[in-house]
């Protein structure tokens, strides 16, 4: 099945996460990414807190068709297995 976008959980500042899920079919797959790689996408300065969501927004593209390609090479992480990406994702 193909992975497709779901929703913006929530920007959490103590872990320095984005946590968001995707679908697969009615599965709802729990999915983070780091605020540090966010802004290596970007690659402008930090942004503050609440314009975590804002910036998701703009690399939703980028930041869920790398969580796709880790749902479907099955590289989980954590309980309940989610998908979680870091900065070396996007590194080519």
């Amino acid at each position: 099945m193909t992975l497709t976008s779901g929703r913006f959980i929530s920007h959490e500042y103590d872990r320095m996460i984005v946590r968001f899920s995707m679908h697969d079919g009615a599965r709802e797959v729990p999915c983070a990414i780091s605020t540090s790689a966010m802004d290596d996408l970007e690659r402008g300065p930090q942004v503050r807190p609440e314009q975590r969501e804002a910036q998701f927004t703009r690399l939703r593209d980028r930041i869920e068709a790398r969580a796709a390609s880790k749902y479907h090479a099955t590289e989980f992480e954590g309980t309940p297995p989610g998908i979680v990406l870091r900065g070396i994702d996007f590194r080519t």
